[in-house]
């Protein structure tokens, strides 16, 4: 069988090597990313701006971005990231301009939207509401509410479900730990922020989110991902069959150091799984990268 070339739906990068993550660590170059992707078989990234101040110290602009995807775009595409305090911090607060601009200028969607506030803020659910009607998939991480960065949620995901239900035909592509930790029925409170480990139990909140709403998509990146994924590999394998068109590999590379991390392993255990017939080829082409192509409005130019 010969190895589907993955498309990364979720990478950070400073092109000057500049931007420190502290206490001790910086995002990769894109040459340092360009050398990761060779060694694991990754085609192409697509690049996420940081704009949260929540997030890090420091933010990497949509403009920064751009740039970079100038340079090279054979091997970068991006998200343009928001802020939904952003233009007024107001319910009202006109977003479609400026995503028409990035647009013109080649975003292929929104991430990763981090803002410390629930899904169902009326902030937030105006934004959501300005990049549906642009056709602008949106990447999220989930966090706690302050002192932690990502979209807020409670144990069971009910502002998530608010949000999907107000904005039915706005992909949203899920992401970090207190999303992928509700993949398992006996879920408890104090596991949601951490890398549950065993097998997974019927009734998760995902897996009845996934059922319930069709816009509901599953970012793969970090070790997040690649955890729920592999905690219980027959599980994991259903799992990649039954949403299989709703599945983006990822990597969520942002330190050169990373080459140690789990998240790497991802694309190996997709080849795996496919060259023993655990998964069908159909479902690993679209997980490893047709999915990712259509996201992209690229399946064409294959």
């Amino acid at each position: 069988m010969e190895k589907v070339k993955k498309i990364d739906i979720h990478v950070h990068t400073s092109e000057s090597g500049w931007l420190t993550r502290l206490p001790d660590s910086r995002y990769a170059t894109p040459e340092e990313l360009i050398a990761i992707y060779d060694s694991i078989g990754v085609e192409k990234g697509v690049l996420l701006p940081n704009v949260t101040v929540e997030a890090d110290f420091n933010t990497s602009s949509n403009y920064e971005t751009w740039l970079t995807v100038q340079k090279w775009p054979d091997r970068f595409d991006w998200f343009c990231n928001l802020d939904a305090r952003m233009g007024g911090n107001s319910p009202e607060s006109d977003f479609t301009p400026y995503l028409k601009f990035v647009k013109e200028k080649g975003a292929k969607g929104v991430g990763e939207v981090s803002t410390n506030i629930y899904f169902d803020d009326p902030l937030m659910l105006n934004m959501f509401r300005h990049c549906e009607k642009n056709g602008m998939p949106l990447t999220f991480h989930i966090g706690d509410m302050g002192r932690d960065y990502g979209i807020v949620d409670d144990f069971g995901l009910p502002h998530l479900e608010a949000a999907l239900s107000a904005c039915p035909s706005l992909r949203f592509l899920g992401h970090s730990q207190k999303f992928w930790a509700e993949i398992s029925g006996d879920l408890t409170r104090e596991q949601r922020g951490g890398y549950p480990t065993g097998k997974v139990a019927p009734g998760g909140r995902l897996i009845t989110l996934l059922r319930e709403h069709p816009n509901l998509c599953c970012d793969l990146s970090a070790g997040s991902g690649y955890n729920a994924l592999t905690r219980d590999p027959g599980f994991g394998y259903d799992f990649i069959e039954e949403f299989s068109d709703r599945l983006y590999y990822g990597t969520d590379i942002c330190d050169p150091n990373n080459v140690t991390r789990p998240m790497l392993k991802l694309a190996a255990f997709l080849d795996e799984a496919a060259e023993t017939g655990r998964i069908s080829y159909e479902a690993y082409y679209k997980v490893s990268r047709g999915n990712a192509l259509k996201l992209l409005g690229a399946e064409n130019n294959e």
